[in-house]
């Protein structure tokens, strides 16, 4: 069974959604309200946003799937959903209501973080259902790409604008990556195989996973 969990010091307090057998948690922002799903009886991933205490099931109306992935100060929401035709759209839950958000060209558009200004990282799925990142401005979508790898996995954004990033290389190779100041910088865990990097905040702080030689999956913290 999978468990979401918060890290305050070195305390650490498990974030299980009472209704699912497995919680993912993927954003908090400064209130301490954390966004993720958690899997049904039915094996369908629902969206929650947990907040005081209490989890809240989010998501569009008759959507077959949903996930959050990101929250801002202001608890607006980015995330992604199902459609009845198998097709994945991102979503932006702000003031009670939804945003349906479509990537131009994309097979899927499946979502990831949100800073305070509104700007948005989206993941999309290209004609080859290799996996591209877009920087969402409300208006438009510019691409943001890992440059040289054929897989760019966008995650967080911070009010600094400096996004995270997962991508997927040639030969089974996997990296993180940090998009500042206009520049891309590619990272991997010392002594780790796969790096992937997930989430970034206001302090130039970088958290993620890697795995050992062993396949052995672990958390990390970075600065930058």
């Amino acid at each position: 069974m999978r468990h979401g969990f918060t890290l305050s010091g070195k305390k650490v307090k498990k974030i299980d959604d009472p209704k699912g057998s497995d919680t993912y948690c993927f954003g908090i922002n400064k209130a301490g309200a954390i966004v993720g799903y958690y899997a049904t009886s039915s094996h369908a991933a629902q969206a929650f946003l947990y907040e005081k205490g209490k989890f809240t099931d989010i998501g569009p109306a008759h959507a077959t799937g949903s996930q959050a992935l990101g929250i801002n100060d202001h608890g607006d929401i980015n995330g992604n959903f199902g459609d009845s035709s198998g097709v994945s759209h991102g979503f932006l839950w702000k003031g009670g209501t939804y945003k349906t958000l479509d990537v131009p060209g994309a097979q899927d558009t499946l979502g990831g973080g949100i800073n305070n200004a509104g700007l948005m990282t989206e993941v999309w799925l290209n004609s080859s259902f290799s996996s591209e990142s877009s920087l969402y401005n409300g208006k438009t979508y510019k691409t943001i790409n890992v440059p040289g790898e054929p897989n760019s996995d966008a995650a967080a954004i911070n009010n600094l604008g400096d996004i995270v990033y997962s991508w997927e290389g040639t030969g089974d190779t996997y990296g993180g990556a940090l998009r500042h100041a206009g520049k891309v910088y590619k990272f991997h865990v010392p002594k780790g195989d796969r790096t992937f990097g997930y989430g970034i905040n206001d302090h130039k702080v970088i958290v993620g996973a890697f795995t050992d030689d062993n396949g052995v999956l672990s958390g990390f913290s970075a600065t930058y």
